[in-house]
């Protein structure tokens, strides 16, 4: 009995071994990814990560495109786990507090060394079919799953509202890693109250109401040429990624050549760094903006956001999402980094001012506000959403979110 149970024996194995080296290989992408993006990945650099050779990885994966759909998808089937796991907890607030635990844990964990990263949706959307359709079909999944932690919407109110929750709680998960890795460990579990205490009960002062001014920030560009320019990549690179809104593509969008292109702009990190710095140019301004019409520091934060949701929602010259960071060389990104933690001290700043007056909750005011970053650089993708009501209450329902909470419902009376 022994000798004929050995066959399967080595089976189970030489299974378990290619499933490790599998795994260990989708690690490595998911690395490479997360730094290059996924068009910037080569199956070189996959394997040196590994220790293995080029032929060895391609054993596995025979396509380059092949590994970059497999690392999406495993984010994608751990994000599904952690979702399911929330569901078991009988309330909403329970589960997405559930939900943001197994994120902590999980981010804990990597710092920790004691597992590796996801790979970084950014570049979902600049796959080809058949693969992109696979992927987004995904994706959509992940999106409902997270949706219905609020439950069964009562009317398409509701359901709009839903959809704003679930899509600005997924975009801070994934915008976590980028400033949690400034706090200690042993801050993490302070730092994961102190996000759900926002999650649950916003930053909005107890007699706060929701009378926003939408801000002019219209100007006069010097040089329209390069703000088209400007434009038209944002918009397709926030819809294609770094790597998929090639130079070709972004002068076909103006029906310009590529010559046209060089004669504004040196080079394509150049573009991205001029597109990043518009945006938080014009985030900076409706800040400005705010303080200078004056009124509780509650109404400036929330004019603030209002405008710039108004700007995503616009599809007119929305800001640069932060998906094209990882097609940045480090010293370039590290730059845009920076720019982005200013922005977001500004907004604690606005925060602090307005705790101290009564009119926003005693909240961590830093924390809050990379929380709102995430919520106005993640916007854009919810500009389909925004044009099935009014722009005025699409505002309204993703500005609730943390504004009044994730739980709060005044605003789809």
């Amino acid at each position: 009995m022994g000798a004929s149970e050995q066959p399967n024996d080595e089976v189970e194995a030489g299974t378990r071994r290619f499933r490790a080296k599998r795994d260990a290989i989708l690690a490595a992408a998911a690395d490479a990814i997360n730094e290059q993006s996924a068009k910037g990945m080569t199956f070189a650099d996959v394997a040196r990560r590994v220790g293995l050779n080029t032929t060895s990885v391609t054993y596995y994966f025979k396509r380059k495109e092949d590994l970059a759909a497999a690392a999406f998808e495993n984010t994608l089937e751990r994000l599904s786990e952690m979702l399911a796991d929330a569901m078991q907890e009988a309330t909403p607030q329970a589960r997405v507090a559930r939900f943001l635990s197994l994120n902590m844990t999980r981010l804990a964990a990597i710092q920790r060394g004691e597992e590796t990263a996801f790979a970084v949706l950014s570049d979902l959307r600049a796959t080809e079919d058949p693969i992109k359709s696979r992927l987004l079909a995904g994706w959509q999944r992940v999106f409902r799953e997270t949706r219905a932690l609020w439950g069964e919407p009562k009317d398409r109110v509701h359901k709009d509202l839903a959809g704003a929750r679930a899509h600005v709680l997924l975009e801070n998960t994934f915008w976590l890693s980028l400033w949690l890795q400034r706090y200690d460990l042993d801050q993490y579990d302070r730092i994961e109250a102190r996000l759900m205490d926002v999650f649950a009960h916003g930053i909005a002062g107890k007699d706060a109401d929701w009378r926003p001014d939408i801000l002019d920030l219209d100007h006069d560009e010097r040089e329209p040429g390069r703000a088209a320019f400007l434009l038209a990549a944002t918009r397709l690179i926030n819809e294609l990624g770094y790597r998929g809104a090639s130079v070709q593509r972004i002068a076909s969008e103006l029906n310009v050549t590529k010559g046209s292109f060089y004669h504004h702009l040196d080079a394509k990190d150049e573009l991205v760094v001029a597109c990043y710095r518009r945006s938080f140019d014009t985030i900076a301004a409706a800040q400005a903006q705010a303080d200078a019409v004056g009124g509780t520091h509650w109404h400036r934060l929330s004019s603030t956001i209002a405008t710039l949701l108004d700007v995503q929602f616009s599809q007119r010259a929305p800001l640069l999402r932060t998906t094209a960071l990882s097609g940045l060389p480090p010293g370039e990104r590290r730059a845009m980094v920076d720019r982005s933690d200013r922005i977001a001290r500004r907004f604690a700043g606005i925060i602090m001012d307005g705790i101290a007056e009564g009119s926003c909750r005693p909240v961590d005011a830093l924390v809050a506000a990379q929380a709102l970053m995430a919520l106005q650089n993640a916007a854009f993708d919810m500009r389909k959403w925004a044009t099935t009501m009014p722009r005025p209450t699409a505002i309204a329902l993703y500005a609730s979110t943390l504004l009044f909470g994730l739980f709060d419902d005044r605003l789809a009376r």
